[in-house]
C-alpha cells in the first residue's frame, strides 16, 4: 500500500474577509475531491484572511501513480487561478 500526503499553501490576493476566503478555500477543496477522489481538508492558517494551508491524501498500490496524482493535483489548483501556490510540500510512504 502507498499513501501520498500533500500540503500545497495559497496566497488569496485582494481578500478581506474569512467569508471571501472560505468561498476560495471550499471551491478548491470540493474540485479536487472530485477530480482526483482525495481526501481534502484546511489544515492551517485557519485565522489569516489571504492564505490557506490545504492538505490532502491519496491511497493506491503504485508509487508512481500516487507521485503523477499528487504533481497532477499541485497542478490543477494552479490552473483554477483562484489563488496564488506558494507553496507545495508532497510525501510518499510505502507501507
Amino acid at each position: 500500500m502507498v499513501v501520498g500526503i500533500g500540503t500545497i499553501v495559497l496566497r488569496i490576493p485582494g481578500n478581506t474577509s474569512l467569508k471571501g476566503k472560505r468561498r476560495v478555500v471550499k471551491r478548491v477543496i470540493t474540485r479536487l475531491q472530485n477530480a482526483f477522489n482525495a481526501s481534502v481538508a484546511e489544515v492551517g492558517a485557519n485565522d489569516s484572511h489571504q492564505r490557506a494551508e490545504i492538505g490532502m491524501a491519496l491511497v493506491g498500490n503504485d508509487r508512481r501513480q500516487i507521485n503523477s496524482k499528487l504533481d497532477k493535483a499541485v497542478n490543477f489548483v494552479e490552473a483554477m487561478a483562484v489563488a496564488e501556490i506558494i507553496d507545495s510540500e508532497m510525501e510518499i510512504i510505502s507501507l
